[in-house]
């Protein structure tokens, strides 16, 4: 009988726990919770109401302009601007290109989030760093909070501020929305009000910027852009919120703020560990820096998104490039952890495993995405792998537990540096498999080659100019990188499709010049040389430079390592509509894309161009993923900014995204599409 009674309590506790805490929310039950939909960073959702056969008849069913548009003399909540930001306001539409001289803020149009979904609300931030929740269904805006960051000045050098998202968290009772701002600030709001959490920090808000050495808050860099600021996600793990950073790339002294990545108490906000991204003397990685360079050497950091593993309690971190990004002569050595991959013990901070990418960056090879968690098979033995991405066209495949490379990475020689005081490293690590999902380098038999004439103008055009392999360095004339500090692949990322282990990564042909010049005296700089505008290649009538396709997408088969397809990612109709073209048979050519990314579900790959629609502008494609064809496409009522999402709400699944504004100071809208 005792027995008996203690099972029935044993039970009734089991039922208690259970209903405290709820399982949290899932793809599997149509939400998504985090930017990846996971903490893998999949992108995947297992929807299949939307499939092959209706795609093409899904339509908009709502639109949510930006808050954004509406920051220009008043407020959201109705009040008007200080004086101080009313100033800042007229000063940036002063600097800013005439386009924007109409009353609306310069950061409208990069509205580049990817939402959430949990409970039937849809949550996102924008590039002011205004965060606002949507009803799933209907679009109707629920709560908008604004920090006013933008008080502090601008992110970046174009005016633009720039945002991808936010992070939710629950213990099950509580809820609650987190982002970092333009300005340096970690914020937590309550999921179903936007109202700040006064437990949290100081009133919902924590200084990243605090105690971080060289930080100090306001401080521009030499172009009046603000040097510190947070434009992707955190990552909410175990309790956790763990922060990216932006700080920035153009410098003029080598004494930067580091990056250091720290967890803060999603409860609190106290700082519960920091890991020291670039080392300090005595501790592992040290050595790498030569002559004391890591005691005032920064920005290496993770700008980007980061996933995890709870079940093994790592988080991984994709790292950037250390300051200044082109010229190493003040940070000689390897510069460990900068562009690197990183595994974090998560309840500790502690590293577990690294492994550097790139070793002494000079070319801006930052790791730009979240690494792809998934399990493989190899050789007949699973394995629990991460897959990174990256610039320079490269997928760095480790197994996630140990940091092993599942197939050889090989220490290649590369070109030396002539650049006075530079001395780049002799080798680069070179994945054997998969093989590079974009073009590389900038040699005379990449070039452009649509006929005799075109191929001699493109040999004409970088006269003047170095170019080669790729990592052939920057230098005093200008090296033509390829791919550029834009990639190759980029913060979009990879898709993942867990159950057949196939990766998707869509890339851009691009290519930059990487020129440096001793500092002009009016800067005041303290280093010996930086990077330098210049002139760029010309070709004819706009033509390209290089061979295309300009832009793909590669389907990876990530237990062998090979290539299961490639295809461009559009037709390239601004490119084959070029006058010296005309007359051609020409295939597909892509450069149909932006930096919006992949979405994967059950029985598709889903990606937005910006051409090919039914009047010839944006549209959301979805393709085979067996084979890459395109199967069907719907337009889209502007040019995708974000990454698609897909949610499922009184069942009825749907796809959200972001796109632009009809015109250049149209405001951008948040869209959802399903069938009718």
């Amino acid at each position: 009988m005792n027995r008996f009674i203690t099972l029935l309590v044993a039970v009734g506790c089991a039922t208690a726990l259970l209903a405290q805490a709820p399982d949290p929310p899932s793809t599997a039950r149509g939400e998504w919770p985090t930017y990846g939909g996971d903490l893998a960073s999949t992108k995947y959702s297992p929807l299949d109401q939307i499939n092959a056969s209706n795609f093409g008849s899904l339509k908009t069913v709502w639109r949510a302009k930006s808050p954004d548009g509406f920051l220009s003399l008043t407020l959201p909540d109705g009040t008007e601007w200080s004086a101080d930001s009313k100033a800042i306001f007229d000063e940036l539409n002063r600097l800013a290109p005439k386009r924007w001289r109409d009353g609306q803020p310069p950061f409208v149009q990069n509205y580049k989030a990817t939402p959430l979904m949990v409970n039937g609300t849809l949550y996102v931030n924008t590039p002011s760093s205004v965060g606002a929740a949507y009803d799933a269904r209907t679009g109707a805006l629920k709560w908008v909070y604004n920090p006013k960051s933008y008080e502090a000045g601008t992110t970046t050098l174009t005016l633009r501020w720039n945002q991808r998202g936010v992070a939710y968290w629950t213990d099950g009772k509580d809820e609650r929305i987190y982002w970092g701002t333009g300005d340096g600030y970690l914020i937590a709001v309550d999921a179903k009000t936007g109202k700040p959490v006064a437990g949290f920090g100081q009133n919902g808000k924590v200084d990243l910027m605090a105690g971080l050495p060289r930080a100090k808050r306001g401080t521009r860099d030499y172009l009046n852009a603000l040097t510190y600021s947070v434009q992707s996600p955190p990552i909410v793990v175990q309790d956790l919120v763990i922060t990216p950073a932006a700080i920035s790339s153009l410098i003029k002294t080598k004494e930067q703020i580091p990056g250091w990545i720290r967890a803060f108490d999603a409860r609190t906000g106290k700082v519960r560990w920091t890991f020291q991204t670039v080392p300090p003397k005595g501790e592992f990685g040290s050595e790498t820096w030569s002559d004391g360079s890591n005691e005032y050497a920064g920005k290496v950091t993770v700008w980007t998104m980061m996933s995890a593993d709870e079940e093994l309690g790592h988080v991984y971190l994709p790292t950037n490039t250390t300051a200044p990004d082109f010229y190493g002569a003040h940070r000689l050595g390897n510069n460990l952890f900068a562009e690197s991959v990183v595994a974090l013990d998560i309840a500790t901070g502690r590293r577990v495993w690294h492994f550097q990418t790139v070793h002494h960056g000079l070319w801006d090879y930052d790791n730009p995405a979240a690494p792809n968690l998934l399990d493989i098979t190899v050789g007949g033995t699973r394995v629990k792998a991460l897959a990174q991405i990256t610039k320079q066209g490269y997928i760095y495949t480790f197994d996630r537990v140990t940091g092993k490379p599942v197939w050889p990475i090989v220490e290649t020689p590369v070109s030396p540096s002539d650049v006075p005081g530079e001395k780049a490293s002799p080798t680069q690590p070179i994945p054997s498999k998969p093989a590079p999902f974009e073009y590389q380098g900038s040699l005379v038999d990449d070039l452009a080659d649509f006929t005799p004439e075109i191929r001699a103008a493109a040999i004409k055009a970088i006269e003047g100019f170095r170019s080669g392999p790729l990592f052939t360095p920057p230098s005093l004339q200008g090296t033509i990188v390829r791919p550029g500090t834009t990639g190759g692949g980029n913060w979009q990322g990879a898709a993942v499709d867990p159950a057949t282990g196939m990766l998707y990564v869509p890339s851009r042909n691009a290519y930059a010049v990487s020129k440096l010049g001793v500092p002009e005296a009016a800067l005041e700089s303290n280093l010996l040389y930086m990077q330098q505008p210049g002139r760029n290649p010309q070709m004819p009538d706009g033509l390209p430079l290089f061979k295309p396709p300009y832009s793909r997408m590669t389907a990876i088969n990530m237990n062998t390592g090979d290539h299961a397809w490639m295809v461009p990612a559009g037709n390239g109709d601004r490119i084959r509509n070029n006058p010296r073209l005309n007359g051609l048979n020409l295939p597909a050519l892509g450069g149909d894309s932006t930096f919006s990314g992949p979405l994967l579900t059950k029985t598709l790959l889903i990606y937005a161009l910006t051409t090919g629609g039914t009047k010839g502008g944006p549209r959301l494609v979805a393709y085979d993923k067996a084979t890459g064809k395109e199967l069907a496409s719907v337009d889209l009522p502007g040019a995708a900014i974000g990454t698609p999402m897909t949610y499922s709400v009184g069942g009825k699944q749907f796809i959200a995204i972001t796109v632009q504004g009809a015109t250049p100071t149209a405001v951008p809208e948040l869209v959802a599409l399903s069938l009718p």
